[in-house]
């Protein structure tokens, strides 16, 4: 499994603060889709600089089902207020998919790479930092 329980640095592409990203599995589905959910929300809790954005990174995730769709939707559900959730998903991966197919991704941005993912949010860091 590539999910890292304790993922709660900021990554080095993700400079902001308040910003971190976690690499989820190769396959999400109802083996652990269960038990990923508690992973995800424990690192989102010991972020003691209030968390803004959450990246999940689904780049290496080659099979989902739709217990990886109801994971996302109950850690969307989970977040606080000020934490916004963004999905990364290769346009031509199961992922991707089945995201498009259930019709999450109209309630979770979905980006192709995790430079596009964290694009906006640095460029929002940058112009709180200048005012």
């Amino acid at each position: 499994m590539t999910f890292h329980p304790r993922p709660c640095e900021p990554c080095a592409p993700c400079d902001p603060p308040g910003c971190a990203v976690l690499t989820m599995p190769g396959e999400v589905d109802f083996c652990n889709a269960t038990g990923l959910l508690p992973l995800i929300m424990a690192a989102v809790d010991q972020r003691p600089d209030a968390l803004r954005l959450l990246v999940l990174d689904l780049s290496a995730t080659r099979f989902m089902d739709c217990q990886g769709v109801r994971l996302l939707d109950a850690v969307r559900r989970g977040l606080p207020g000020r934490t916004r959730l963004r999905v990364v998903a290769a346009q031509q991966g199961v992922p991707s998919r089945v995201l498009k197919l259930s019709g999450l991704r109209r309630d979770v941005p979905v980006y192709d790479n995790l430079a596009e993912a964290l694009r906006t949010e640095r460029g929002a860091a940058e112009r709180g930092a200048a005012a």
